[in-house]
């Protein structure tokens, strides 16, 4: 599957609106760890790094921010400022989060249990990893 919005679940309601997210429903993949960013100082970005194995959905619960995405040769911007909306990631691409709103809160929610070596961190050996995937196919 590939990068893409995902509308999730809106139950309207006098008393304030609900969403969801279920595993392996409105997201592919098993839930293995969530983890939230927040207070990120204006101008700072979060990311920069890629993962081997894991894929991530991500939602701005609060506020909005851009997460910037390398796929396939191809660089794609996403804002994310509705908390019914969510950004499904797939392994092996390169993401980066920014321009935090004040208070903005941004859910991650991943397919594997944190793994240091799952990341690659170093934009040149994203690539070099990437070159090396393409052919193994």
């Amino acid at each position: 599957m590939k990068t893409k919005i995902i509308e999730l679940p809106k139950i309207l309601d006098a008393r304030g609106n609900l969403s969801f997210i279920e595993e392996n429903n409105q997201i592919p993949f098993k839930i293995e760890r969530a983890y939230w960013i927040y207070d990120v100082p204006g101008g700072t970005a979060r990311g920069g790094h890629a993962f081997k194995e894991q894929c991530e959905f991500i939602v701005a619960l609060s506020g909005s921010f851009d997460v910037i995405l390398e796929e396939e040769k191809d660089k794609r911007t996403f804002h994310l400022n509705r908390s019914h909306y969510g950004l499904y990631v797939p392994n092996m691409v390169w993401r980066q989060m920014e321009n935090f709103s004040s208070n903005s809160i941004a859910l991650v929610l991943a397919s594997t249990s944190f793994d240091e070596n799952d990341y690659i961190r170093e934009y040149n050996q994203y690539i070099q990893f990437k070159k090396k995937d393409d052919r193994s196919f």
